[in-house]
């Protein structure tokens, strides 16, 4: 049964958390240049945490978050928490939009609007969708699994959610960072369902070895930046438990590991980092993780990918529902492979390269986001 839903932070709970805020003892931080190369920059860090505790208005926040209506749905084992904005479309044209981390349901804020009403904003309404958004299980206002689940079972629980419960027999489905895993086992194992997928990260990998000097250069250069930047999921993929207590009653400490992933994934080229995330909307997007204690199974979602097969497709297999993909080239770690590569896992339909962005496109840069997915629409 679907039930209306309403964030409500209490004032003690909030207070609970800021008093934590400021009682925080600020270990030593090194003194070098570039505080970012070392972790979470110490200067930013206190900066950020002045903010929360002396500008942050977590109330005005609870009303943002409540801006748009909202449900839980119990499904299988899971009580899944969800937007659910009928738009333009009027039932006609569902869209199943699935963040990832250290994101939220909040990454879309910028876009549903403009997506679900085009002709508020000089659009056509025919480029309307029906917007459903969850929280990933275990993440924000979704209940936690009892022990580590990953992307394939995710996808199979959202399937049902839009199938059963919502009554979308055929529906498109968007996603990046753990939400392109998610969409490319909608596409992979419900194609009865999912007209279509449009991702802003690959996934799924191709069965064998690279093919040319194109794909053995660019897996040297993942495999490099995994080197550099890629700790957090070697940690979070075999000890994410570790992490969790570490985590625990520590606002800060959650604080740092989440930001520190904004700003290394983010293209800040153009813009310095607190134009690109400013502090106001990265503390709303921490205190998901924050208020409802759901670091600790954020991170289990890392294993829970291991558990689940990780990445790669056995011989003979490929996404057969039509692909498209949008490369946001102000992706550091995870750039996009050469298209050979991409149409061995998936079937490649679009291959668009936006001018600027990130990782988290959708809340970097929403304008170019909607203006892709709408054109993607009128196609797939």
């Amino acid at each position: 049964m679907v039930q209306p839903f309403e964030v409500a932070w209490s004032d003690q709970a909030v207070q609970t958390v800021l008093d934590l805020v400021r009682a925080y003892p600020w270990p030593p931080a090194p003194e070098v240049p570039d505080g970012w190369a070392y972790g979470c920059d110490g200067a930013y860090l206190k900066d950020l945490c002045a903010h929360w505790t002396g500008a942050y208005d977590w109330r005005a926040a609870v009303a943002d978050l409540n801006r748009f209506p909202q449900f839980t749905a119990r499904v299988e084992d899971y009580d899944l928490h969800f937007l659910h904005v009928v738009g333009e479309a009027g039932g006609q044209r569902p869209l199943l939009l699935t963040h990832g981390w250290p994101g939220s349901h909040y990454e879309f804020w910028g876009s549903i609007e403009k997506l679900a009403f085009p002709s508020r904003f000089g659009g056509d309404a025919k480029d309307a969708f029906d917007l459903v958004i969850p929280s990933l299980p275990g993440f924000g206002f979704s209940s936690k699994p009892v022990r580590p689940i990953g992307q394939r079972t995710t996808a199979r629980l959202f399937n049902t959610l839009m199938t059963q419960v919502l009554g979308y027999d055929r529906y498109l489905a968007q996603g990046g960072d753990w939400g392109a895993m998610v969409t490319s086992w909608l596409g992979h194992e419900h194609g009865a369902h999912v007209r279509a997928i449009h991702l802003n990260m690959m996934a799924l990998r191709p069965f064998g070895g690279p093919k040319d000097e194109a794909e053995v250069a660019w897996l040297t250069r993942q495999g490099q930046m995994m080197e550099l930047m890629g700790a957090y999921f070697r940690l979070q993929a075999s000890k994410p438990q570790s992490l969790a207590w570490m985590g625990a009653g520590n606002p800060v400490g959650q604080a740092a590991w989440i930001a520190e992933r904004f700003h290394d994934w983010s293209d800040l080229r153009e813009k310095p980092f607190d134009v690109v995330h400013p502090k106001d909307k990265l503390l709303t997007n921490i205190m998901l993780y924050v208020m409802t204690g759901s670091f600790t199974t954020g991170a289990w979602y890392y294993r829970g990918f291991l558990e689940e097969g990780g990445v790669a497709l056995a011989e003979g297999q490929r996404c057969e529902t039509p692909t498209a993909f949008a490369n946001f080239p102000g992706e550091p770690l995870y750039t996009a492979p050469p298209r050979g590569w991409a149409e061995r896992a998936y079937n490649i339909v679009r291959w668009s390269d936006q001018p600027r962005g990130g990782h988290f496109a959708a809340m970097e840069e929403p304008d170019l986001f909607v203006a892709d997915v709408q054109a993607w629409g009128r196609e797939a």
